[in-house]
């Protein structure tokens, strides 16, 4: 039986900024320069736009944004929580309004000016008035746990255990992210490949995590247009027919940190996205021509190979040595470099990535028309994409 999501939306259009450590200008013009250049790559007018959706840690409300694009009437707006984790979550709220007849056209946006203006990286800091969602970090923030890094260390130190993995297992990671960025004109790190060696010499952040298996911060915006795939196949871009879209939260659940759970080494929420994601556009884990993995932290990449099939559990290292994941391997990740490599957008430019793969103008091409995977942030309430060619 056919899911009704399935293939009644297209991602038409794509557009960003410049990527910089310091854009100059404020977070919401860079979300109208982004919206702009995407709708102007679909063909679409501003007036037209009757949907947005984004998630949150982006601080451009939506009836601003709407405002200064030049938007009439506005009939369904949506905002994700869980920061990157929800970064997927908007193209899925866009399709489903599309689908359902709420909006004709809609518009995902992230912008941020998140390495000139704050640090997403810094140390957190406990709101004046503890509620539900913050009172749990009074588990760890004490005991030196402070950073996203941390937190993500702890969840690789097990990995490792589990598994036998290495920081140079991680390293890996970060060396295809970056090969991949140095051939892309866009990146933050076009030009700029490394190697292994670099990656094992690069100073600690949180053992087992190295610099150079940290994400940057970054300034930037990216935006897509969305819209029926009726509607996509009379427009001047050939589509990127979503042909599925999920959402994800496991047992025991915490931002970053369910360390409460029997198996911190293991990602159930991008299990449970995966076999929607397969069961909905009827394909299996052989099918996928290209992915772009959320890789904020390099060994958050290899666990998500495991949960989408490429790989039994705790072989994740053996694939990347074996078959690869750079251009010419089993499966290409994040061609685009990666939020190692490109940008940090909060994954908002992996999902254009995946747009450019189906589209045949990706920089790193991978051959074929196969589909398309795009995941969005680890650790936390997740979501995915699959898209493909009409």
């Amino acid at each position: 039986m056919t899911h009704p999501l399935a293939g009644q939306a297209a991602i038409v259009g794509i557009g960003a900024t410049e990527f910089s450590k310091n854009s100059g200008r404020s977070e919401l013009r860079l979300a109208v320069e982004a919206i702009a250049a995407a709708l102007a790559d679909a063909g679409i007018d501003r007036a037209e736009v009757d949907g947005l959706s984004t998630y949150t840690m982006d601080n451009n409300p939506e009836i601003e944004v709407f405002r200064n694009i030049g938007g009439r009437q506005l009939k369904f707006f949506s905002r994700i929580h869980y920061g990157g984790g929800g970064a997927c979550a908007p193209v899925m709220q866009a399709a489903m309004a599309v689908a359902t007849g709420v909006a004709e056209v809609v518009v995902c946006y992230r912008a941020m000016n998140e390495r000139s203006q704050y640090r997403f990286g810094s140390g957190y800091t406990p709101p004046p008035v503890p509620n539900a969602e913050s009172a749990h970090y009074g588990y760890y923030v004490p005991f030196g746990l402070v950073s996203p890094a941390s937190w993500v260390a702890m969840a690789a130190r097990r990995y490792m255990h589990e598994t036998g993995a290495t920081s140079e297992d991680f390293g890996r990671v970060s060396v295809a992210c970056r090969r991949h960025a140095a051939t892309n004109p866009a990146a933050w790190f076009h030009g700029q490949p490394i190697t292994l060696d670099e990656h094992q010499a690069s100073r600690w952040i949180v053992e087992p995590l190295h610099l150079l298996d940290c994400c940057q911060e970054s300034d930037g915006a990216v935006a897509l247009v969305v819209t029926s795939a009726a509607r996509a196949a009379k427009l001047r871009q050939p589509p990127a027919i979503i042909r599925s879209a999920a959402q994800g939260a496991a047992d025991d659940q915490q931002m970053m940190t369910s360390y409460y759970r029997a198996d911190i080494s293991r990602l159930p929420e991008m299990d449970l996205v995966a076999a929607q994601l397969y069961a909905q556009a009827g394909v299996t884990p052989g099918d996928i021509r290209t992915a772009t993995l959320y890789d904020h932290f390099s060994p958050f990449v290899l666990p998500q190979i495991e949960a989408f099939g490429f790989a039994a559990p705790g072989r994740a290292r053996h694939f990347i040595r074996d078959e690869g994941i750079e251009i010419g391997g089993r499966l290409p990740i994040n061609t685009n470099g990666g939020q190692l490599g490109e940008a940090y957008i909060h994954g908002m430019n992996g999902i254009a990535e995946g747009v450019r793969q189906v589209r045949g103008t990706s920089v790193n091409q991978v051959p074929g028309d196969g589909p398309v995977l795009v995941t969005a942030g680890t650790g936390v309430p997740t979501s995915g994409l699959i898209l493909g060619s009409a």
